[in-house]
């Protein structure tokens, strides 16, 4: 492999409401949210605390959640969280305002769940070797 181009800075959603679904995300991980552009209050991010993920939410007006597995509205790309118990993962993301997804093809080893703003995330469970 060559020199890389560049660094991944963040991964940013859009949504209808970056406060909540910053806060949404920040109870699952316990990452604080911040507001580093003053001049941009339609945007939080959340890092972790090595800084070595950060997500951001922005607000996008006239918001349209992805429906997936369908196409008409792709998911676009997921978000996928260890759990070394799925049942208690579970437990904690529907506490937090998560939805189940009704489709599960792999529920021993990972289960989808909406995000309060409709996007799809996964909890994996974390192989134990």
């Amino acid at each position: 492999m060559g020199k890389p181009i560049a660094r991944l800075q963040l991964t940013a959603l859009d949504c209808p409401d970056p406060v909540a679904l910053a806060a949404f995300y920040s109870e699952i991980t316990g990452w604080a949210a911040t507001r580093p552009h003053e001049d941009h209050p339609e945007w939080v991010q959340l890092a972790a605390p090595d800084n070595a993920v950060t997500l951001a939410f922005q607000r996008v007006e006239n918001y349209s959640a992805p429906q997936w597995p369908g196409q008409v509205h792709p998911q676009q790309l997921h978000l996928d969280f260890l759990v070394s118990d799925l049942d208690a993962g579970e437990a904690g993301v529907l506490a937090a305002g998560a939805v189940k997804h009704e489709f599960q093809p792999a529920p021993d080893s990972f289960r989808i769940y909406l995000d309060p703003a409709g996007h799809p995330f996964c909890l994996v469970l974390e192989s134990v070797s």
